[in-house]
């Protein structure tokens, strides 16, 4: 199986509005990449897990890799992602599992994040 899967990856909320930037993002990474398999996954309050996220695409593809949608590494992604990752690893011992940084640990993303502040300052 050669077919590489994403996971965008949240904390999640109690309110499924918290989401919609996430979902918004899926589009057009979809819209970008048509061939790739992706899925979105939570934390917590919203599904679907991330297992759940890991053995659907387990069945499709070779590799994953799980992009954070958190601004930076803390108790979370230190500790609780690479527990539940490891956990997948050993339901899927085929599938290889990548964790990335966090987008907000990307420069390109705290780029447009400066120049979205910088813009509303300016009016």
């Amino acid at each position: 199986m050669s077919a590489s899967g994403l996971i965008l990856f949240g904390h999640g909320a109690r309110d499924p509005q918290w989401a919609e930037p996430m979902r918004r993002v899926a589009a057009m990474v979809g819209t970008a990449h048509p061939q790739l398999q992706m899925e979105l996954a939570f934390l917590e309050f919203l599904p679907p897990t991330l297992a759940e996220a890991v053995d659907g695409l387990a069945m499709r593809c070779g590799r994953i890799v799980v992009v954070p949608m958190f601004i930076a590494q803390a108790g979370h992604l230190k500790r609780d992602v690479p527990l539940l990752l490891d956990q997948a690893r050993l339901r899927n011992p085929r599938l290889a599992i990548d964790l990335a940084a966090p987008i907000g640990e990307s420069d390109v993303v705290l780029a447009a994040i400066a120049a979205y502040a910088g813009g509303l300052a300016r009016g």
